[in-house]
């Protein structure tokens, strides 16, 4: 399966050279590009793209806000912000709104290319790299939502897969430590996403570290 690709950028030479990089690998595929944030809005509209490829500094809505409005209208749509530095705000922000993560413009294309595949399956060694790299930002966030579920919704095995996915484990790591199969562990973290109406793993890492559910479990209803 292609990944059709959206790309966000305000500099033509910016997205002509990612467009260049994505019609030379077999597993994306470019269908189209955007000049601002609320053009990719649009753009996304229009095209129902698989991810976006976000610029994080654009006029006329900017790149994080424009992922909060795409992640409202459509949930699906995966989102990888542009960047020229790992500015840990920007990006604590951009998972928060619900990003996969982000790509710095000025790494080697190789790189960048493999970066991308690993930050689309969540369940890569880069995913986790991502997940290591926010884990001191959410700890000293500390910050909980009223609006967010508690985990009170989780069942106790649900929490322990939580905990699991927070210290980066991969679902193959998961299954070996709880003594149950990847399907199970992949069936458990839709649901987890599910009740906590969260996108993706390194959401679910937010969430517990704001939640003190790293270390320890014991909360949980046996369910």
């Amino acid at each position: 399966m292609k990944y059709r690709v959206l790309v966000a950028d305000d500099h033509p030479l910016a997205r002509r050279a990612v467009r260049a990089l994505i019609e030379g690998e077999p597993d994306f595929e470019w269908i189209g590009e955007a000049a601002s944030g609320s053009e990719a809005v649009v753009r996304c509209g229009e095209l129902l793209p698989d991810v976006v490829l976000m610029d994080i500094r654009m006029p006329d809505g900017g790149g994080l806000e424009a992922t909060k409005r795409i992640k409202q209208l459509y949930p699906h749509i995966r989102i990888v912000m542009l960047t020229v530095s790992d500015d840990v705000a920007d990006l604590f922000t951009a998972v928060r709104y619900g990003a996969q993560g982000y790509l710095l413009k000025n790494m080697n294309p190789e790189d960048w290319v493999h970066y991308l595949r690993g930050l689309l399956d969540e369940n890569s060694e880069i995913s986790r790299v991502i997940t290591d790299r926010l884990f001191q930002s959410f700890r000293s966030e500390g910050r909980t939502s009223s609006d967010e579920a508690p985990p009170s919704v989780l069942s106790q095995r649900e929490l322990e897969i939580l905990s699991c996915v927070a210290t980066g484990q991969s679902n193959r790591q998961i299954a070996e430590t709880l003594v149950i199969s990847e399907n199970t562990v992949k069936n458990h973290i839709k649901n987890i996403l599910g009740k906590l109406a969260l996108d993706n793993r390194v959401q679910l890492t937010a969430y517990a570290v704001r939640h003190g559910l790293t270390q320890n479990m014991s909360q949980g209803d046996g369910r």
